[in-house]
């Protein structure tokens, strides 16, 4: 029996790439008071006429329905650390995140930190993540578990690394290859779940590691990869000791296969002209973490940069380096390091970052990100304005893009009213 429902809200998605600073674009569909109707849990239309009685109707007159947001980078074991104080990136792994991680390697460890981590993605309006987990193989276990469970669109897969970590953190070869190919087989395809070869960063992998995730990407289509570049101007000076040979860090992982249109890259901040060129040709994009970016002092992405050599660029929370699991926070500071370059960046084109930008750079738009027809039902409800200072600034909104900048600036999960996946309910406030 075909389960229906109609959902009443202010309806809010994305045609195309509205342009980084365009306030009025003709990729913004915007349809006030409208009623989506899904049917088993994907899009089956709009429309302004109120659905018959074998509609199971939900009413969120006078809030935002937009899709959920993909988080495209996001450590799953971080959340143990968030908000520690005072370092920088190599010394922040070293002194909380390894130790923490450590703690993945029991399974029920993993499959409770699975569970919170996607019970707060869904709390903060988040349907769907690339995902960092431990090189633990239990860890990746319990997070595509804990997916189905969820019914969650999921990427990820086995971190990858084996030198210059403590003991306790480190594979090897042939091992981690083996664990690979046996997850791959288990979940990769399998509802929505997609694997992602996952070295950690260039540096704590052996040239034969990174030799060896580039032959299992080649093996076995549609799989991902998943990574860190050039975050750290600490960083980039010690992948050029250790790989000598390569042009840049980037360079590294093309070297090994690597590069391809299903790579995610957080970071990359400190790339040059030819690392673009080079993500551009081969299909790959960067993850943006600002509020990682800005609490580790790591620096500011060149957004403009990577558009004008065709780059993709999605958002993403990182966490524990960043500091909150919200993307409508991720939203607002992606802003403000735009605007630290002299650029406006306007809210459309962060929520596409975050929507269907993020599920286009993902080849996942027939699925996620969207509002259109087909679509799978994961929706975000939210309040316009939440507390009285972000409900007088509402009330004094003159035009759409004023409204949801506003939203977007003066927001965060305290907004969300609920969060639906495949079309059912998986979080209500209350």
């Amino acid at each position: 029996m075909t389960r229906r429902l109609a959902l009443r809200a202010d309806l809010l998605d994305f045609t195309g790439d509205p342009g980084l600073s365009t306030v009025d674009s003709p990729a913004v569909r915007f349809d006030p008071d409208c009623w989506l109707l899904i049917e088993d849990g994907r899009i089956a239309g709009r429309t302004r006429e109120q659905p018959g009685e074998d509609w199971d109707q939900r009413d969120f007159s006078g809030r935002l329905l937009m899709p959920g947001f993909i988080d495209t980078h996001v450590h799953c074991p971080q959340l143990d650390v968030i908000a520690s104080h005072g370092e920088a990136l190599l010394p922040w792994l070293e002194r909380y995140v390894f130790p923490a991680e450590h703690r993945f390697e029991e399974a029920a460890a993993a499959r409770d930190g699975a569970n919170r981590f996607l019970d707060l993605l869904l709390a903060h309006g988040t349907t769907s993540a690339v995902v960092f987990p431990t090189v633990h193989k239990v860890s990746v276990d319990a997070l595509f578990e804990a997916a189905v469970g969820h019914g969650m669109r999921l990427v990820t897969g086995k971190v990858l690394m084996n030198r210059f970590v403590p003991d306790y953190l480190s594979d090897d070869v042939e091992g981690a290859e083996a664990d690979c190919i046996e997850l791959i087989e288990r979940w990769h395809g399998k509802g929505r779940a997609a694997y992602a070869l996952t070295p950690r960063f260039a540096p704590t992998s052996t040239p034969e590691q990174l030799h060896m995730a580039g032959k299992l990407l080649a093996r076995y289509p549609g799989t991902y990869m998943h990574t860190h570049v050039a975050e750290n101007m600490d960083e980039v000076r010690w992948v050029a000791e250790i790989f000598p040979e390569a042009r840049s860090y980037l360079d590294v992982y093309a070297a090994h296969g690597l590069l391809n249109e299903r790579s995610v890259l957080a970071h990359g901040i400190w790339l040059d002209d030819a690392d673009r060129r080079l993500l551009a040709e081969t299909g790959a994009h960067v993850a943006h973490c600002p509020t990682s970016n800005l609490f580790l002092g790591s620096g500011l992405l060149d957004w403009v940069k990577l558009q004008d050599a065709g780059v993709g660029v999605s958002l993403a929370t990182d966490v524990g380096a960043g500091t909150t699991l919200s993307m409508v926070r991720t939203l607002a500071e992606a802003y403000k390091v735009q605007a630290l370059q002299g650029v406006k960046l306007t809210a459309w084109k962060a929520l596409y970052a975050a929507t269907l930008g993020a599920a286009r750079a993902l080849r996942l738009d027939s699925e996620i990100g969207s509002l259109e027809p087909g679509a799978t039902a994961d929706l975000a409800v939210w309040d316009w304005a939440h507390g009285p200072l972000a409900q007088h600034r509402d009330r004094l909104t003159r035009h759409l893009h004023e409204r949801v900048f506003a939203w977007m600036t003066l927001g965060d999960e305290r907004n969300l009213v609920s969060a639906w996946v495949a079309g059912t309910e998986r979080w209500a406030r209350g």
